[in-house]
């Protein structure tokens, strides 16, 4: 005599599964066209807004400021308020914002600072970059959080 799981076990059909890249080739996709949204709109503002070599580089540090800011906000609105589309935080979130800030970049320019004989704009590049990011961040986290819970019924 056999366990009733067992028989249940073996009664049960056979389902075929998808191939892994059939399910995630759309998420790859999305992600692959946001980061080209993205790089796109971070190369046009390092072109409106040159540094200068030796100077602190604004355009860098405001790019991954203000993409910590909307990823703050991002997050409250898609984890809080909004059941996203599957593939939304893959395109938003790590694509067209990850495609936007740039921590190769920010890690170059320091590199150059240094290199070039300005080492003391270096480190403030770092230091304020970090402190403005994880500043930009809790506060448009906060804000956002205040703005959707006054908003609520």
């Amino acid at each position: 005599m056999t366990a009733p799981e067992a028989e249940s076990l073996r009664a049960r059909p056979q389902t075929t599964r998808r191939p892994a890249w059939r399910t995630q080739a759309p998420v790859v996709a999305v992600v692959a066209l946001g980061g080209a949204i993205g790089a796109t709109a971070r190369y046009a503002l390092s072109l409106w807004w040159p540094t200068p070599p030796g100077h602190f580089p604004w355009a860098t540090f405001w790019t991954n400021v203000i993409g910590c800011a909307v990823i703050g906000v991002f997050m409250v609105v898609i984890s809080d308020v909004w059941a996203a589309h599957r593939l939304v935080r893959p395109f938003f979130g790590t694509g067209v914002l990850g495609g936007f800030t740039t921590f190769s970049t920010f890690a170059v320019d320091i590199q150059k600072l240094v290199d070039s004989g300005h080492p003391r704009t270096g480190l403030a590049y770092l230091a304020a970059t970090l402190l403005a990011a994880l500043t930009a961040v809790w506060l448009a986290v906060a804000a956002a959080r205040r703005v959707l819970k006054w908003r609520q019924p």
